[in-house]
């Protein structure tokens, strides 16, 4: 046996020991925990030659024990106040079928909805988000309590394309699902928000989709011309007590930040750590039921593998958020 000491110190080497995300016990069964974790090693939904996006839990789960950490700004031990289990990967044996493979992720995610359990998520590419969203926020749905999710969607695109049918044969694709999660009844745009777009589009309209359906734009350019604290604000005006999800793809970083992405874009200047990390952080004592993070290509990353731990450190502060909402009931 090792002591207490010992064992703290242990748990945070992320190569020894079975990796596991964040160090958290394997469980299958939702009804067993207090918050949920999945892998979502997914992807087809994304068009381009970017593929690699499916190894992305893993390289989460090898990296993710050295953020098995105490939050600081926040003083709660989210691993000591929760049960916090992982509860694998999503099986996707119809791998290269991107709507098959939507199914089967609606259908993983139906078993955590019913047990009305918050989860975080890893991907994968973003159609990711569309597989869960439209499982957690079905038809009276036990985790939203039959309401509309609200989204927070950090990205340097607005996946809102709504003149594509399809993006290289991918129909509810990474490049869709923020419009068909409104047009199916599980989103609500006029209380979501998109922060982050930037780069060079492909039209100048590009922007206009989301408009349209609804959703509050933040630009990376109005983000440095607004300033923080307002920005903050016009996200937090639309929020009200309605059921969270934060979706966060990496590529809204800067490629400094976070060089492991698959549509990175190098033009034009995005968010640092400290930044992301601070929005989230304005959602505290909201109705946060739920997150992802998705894009990750481990790759394309760098050997210290920085963009793998990013993204576990944003799962870390989503999982703080839900860990600190259960410790008020």
């Amino acid at each position: 046996m090792i002591s207490e000491e010992d064992k703290i110190m242990m748990e945070t080497l992320y190569w020894w020991g079975i990796p596991t995300l964040f160090r958290c016990k394997n469980d299958p069964d939702p009804k067993n925990c207090d918050i949920a974790l999945v892998g979502v090693p997914h992807s087809t939904g994304n068009g381009t030659t970017e593929r690699d996006q499916h190894l992305g839990p893993r390289a989460v789960r090898n990296i993710s024990a050295m953020l098995r950490r105490s939050h600081f700004d926040f003083k709660i031990d989210p691993w000591k106040e929760n049960k916090i289990h992982d509860l694998g990967d999503v099986p996707f044996p119809e791998a290269n079928d991107n709507e098959k493979c939507i199914e089967r992720i609606s259908a993983f995610y139906d078993h955590i909805e019913q047990a009305e359990k918050p989860v975080v998520s890893i991907g994968g590419d973003h159609s990711v988000t569309g597989g869960i969203v439209q499982s957690l926020a079905k038809k009276n749905s036990k985790l939203t309590k039959g309401k509309k999710i609200t989204l927070v969607h950090f990205d340097a695109h607005t996946d809102c394309f709504e003149k594509l049918d399809h993006f290289l044969g991918a129909k509810k694709s990474a490049a869709h699902w923020a419009s068909f999660l409104v047009k199916q009844g599980n989103v609500d745009p006029h209380t979501s928000t998109q922060i982050g777009i930037r780069g060079n589009p492909r039209t100048l309209d590009w922007l206009q989709a989301s408009y349209d359906i609804g959703y509050q734009v933040i630009t990376m350019d109005e983000y440095r011309e607004w300033g923080h604290e307002k920005c903050v604000k016009m996200i937090l005006d639309r929020l009200g007590d309605n059921p969270i999800y934060v979706t966060f793809d990496l590529d809204c970083l800067d490629p400094t930040v976070a060089p492991g992405v698959a549509n990175i874009e190098p033009a034009y200047k995005g968010f640092n750590m400290d930044e992301v990390r601070k929005l989230i952080q304005s959602f505290k004592g909201k109705n946060v039921i739920g997150g992802d993070v998705a894009c990750l290509m481990p790759t394309k990353d760098s050997p210290n593998q920085i963009t793998a731990m990013v993204a576990a450190s944003i799962m870390f502060e989503i999982i703080c958020l839900i860990s600190i909402n259960l410790g008020k009931k």
